[in-house]
């Protein structure tokens, strides 16, 4: 899941190969406010029929979906329109990804009252997704039979749903996670790659890029866990587990759900937190 590339969809050649975007390992950026565009391809009264499929399509396709233009009054006014607000709400409550503010942050007036705005109707609207329903939608999108991938990924979604547990946390080298109805801590492993002039760690770019997929926290972890043997292992659990009582996410007795490779295998299993 290395996504280089965010594609803005801003023109109407873009939303005409809209479904083709979906094929390529990119991030599609959706600007909610281009009105004048979108007339070229449906009427005034489907517009929001055009934004929901658009949220709809990249959810199914595993493409995160960041929508922009959602409160341009903020960049002259202290407070958005109820228009506006209820945009970013049902922005999230489609199952966006990320909201990208430009103009409000760029040249606004008010651009820390606009990060604030946003960010408190994302949290209000967060906290009654119904996440479950969306990771049943996917499953069933995906249908049978599954990669072994999605499989073992679908199966720790479920035990962390059966167990209530606080969080997920998944090892990755790739910067692929899942989007469970409980926040995931995906640890980046860096991989060595050599060649006959230098030795470099990759790492870096699949955790910065992670940052786009809600719900996830991506940490850039140490080499050493990547190794093979009980005691690395050991390692970057309790490296992941330190960092998320650190960060406030998990607190005594808290269940978390564990996903990593060992060897050829994939591996979920329950952690509970102690002391």
């Amino acid at each position: 899941m290395c996504l280089d590339v965010i594609a803005k969809m801003y023109s109407k050649v873009y939303y005409m190969d809209f479904l083709n975007y979906l094929g390529l390992p990119v991030s599609i950026w959706v600007s909610w406010h281009c009105f004048d565009i979108v007339h070229f391809l449906v009427s005034l009264l489907q517009v929001f029929l055009f934004q929901k499929s658009a949220v709809h399509r990249c959810n199914m396709a595993g493409k995160p979906a960041i929508i922009t233009r959602v409160v341009d009054s903020m960049t002259e006014n202290l407070r958005p329109t109820r228009a506006e607000a209820t945009d970013v709400a049902n922005a999230v409550l489609d199952g966006a990804d990320g909201i990208l503010l430009g103009p409000e942050t760029l040249c606004g007036l008010y651009p820390i009252e606009a990060i604030q705005i946003v960010g408190k109707i994302c949290a209000e609207a967060e906290s009654v997704y119904n996440q479950s329903l969306h990771f049943k939608r996917i499953a069933k999108h995906v249908g049978e039979p599954m990669s072994h991938a999605e499989s073992v990924a679908s199966s720790a979604v479920r035990t962390a749903v059966n167990v209530n547990a606080a969080m997920i946390v998944a090892f990755t080298s790739t910067g692929g996670a899942p989007r469970p109805p409980v926040p995931v801590l995906a640890v980046v492993i860096p991989r060595l790659k050599t060649n006959s002039l230098k030795w470099t760690l990759t790492g870096t770019l699949q955790a910065r890029q992670l940052l786009s997929v809600r719900g996830v926290h991506p940490i850039l972890s140490s080499p050493n866990v990547a190794t093979s043997g009980g005691s690395s292992e050991d390692w970057g659990l309790k490296f992941a587990l330190n960092h998320c009582k650190s960060m406030g996410w998990l607190k005594h007795n808290d269940r978390v759900v564990v996903f990593q490779k060992i060897g050829d295998s994939s591996v979920a299993k329950i952690v509970e937190l102690q002391d």
